[in-house]
């Protein structure tokens, strides 16, 4: 995933840089979790963003102009996304490597949309951000779909007559994931005996697992 992350931001960076033509210095933003339950992840890409912006700098920047970062948190909350999506729009940022989570990805890019800025997430999987997105949105990694239909097919493969449960978490990447494992599951015969959402925050989930009866 590290590699992933790093890779995805360097060359989101390569991509959106090299058209810029403005003789001023160019800012440019990477926006994540980096504070909440996936700043680990966030933190991954606050220093890939640094060392792709220290290395195009080292080259001689952009047509000769500096790049400048600005590090954007959103906890892979939404409206947390869509207030540090304003922040960097007012700030004056060009383009954005961000954001981490799907849920935050598809609501700022109507902002980044409206302000003219390019968005490149380096990891938000959910076809909407995509499919449903406006001009400015591209990603540098896999779909729910594709991981979606190659998880149904693999349950339904090796665990067919056997008692498979599906959970999600609510968010816009963890319910799409499933969504469509599900439904790829379902189409090659094999269905579900427990179908339920949790919350992330939640510590023990021994009580649900016993209502539900010993499915597992």
């Amino acid at each position: 995933m590290k590699t992933i992350i790093l890779s995805g931001i360097a060359l989101s960076f390569a991509a959106a840089l090299s058209a810029s033509t403005a003789m001023a210095d160019i800012t440019i933003a990477t926006v994540g979790p980096i504070t909440g339950d996936l700043a680990s992840n966030g933190e991954q890409m606050k220093r890939g963003a640094q060392m792709a912006v220290d290395d195009i700098n080292k080259a001689g920047g952009v047509n000769g102009q500096k790049v400048n970062l600005l590090i954007g948190d959103d906890a892979c909350d939404p409206k947390q996304a869509v207030a540090a999506a304003n922040q960097m729009a007012s700030k004056g940022v060009k383009f954005v490597a961000g954001h981490f989570c799907s849920g935050s990805s598809i609501p700022s890019s109507k902002v980044y949309a409206e302000e003219g800025i390019l968005q490149i997430t380096p990891s938000s999987t959910n076809p909407k951000f995509t499919d449903e997105g406006p001009w400015n949105v591209a990603r540098v990694c896999g779909r729910d779909d594709k991981q979606g239909a190659v998880a149904g097919a693999y349950l339904a493969k090796h665990y067919a007559g056997k008692k498979v449960a599906v959970i999600d978490d609510k968010s816009a990447y963890g319910k799409g994931l499933a969504d469509i494992t599900r439904t790829v599951m379902n189409a090659a015969g094999l269905k579900e005996v427990m179908n339920e959402q949790i919350n992330t925050d939640d510590k023990d989930y021994s009580a649900r697992i016993e209502a539900e009866g010993c499915w597992c």
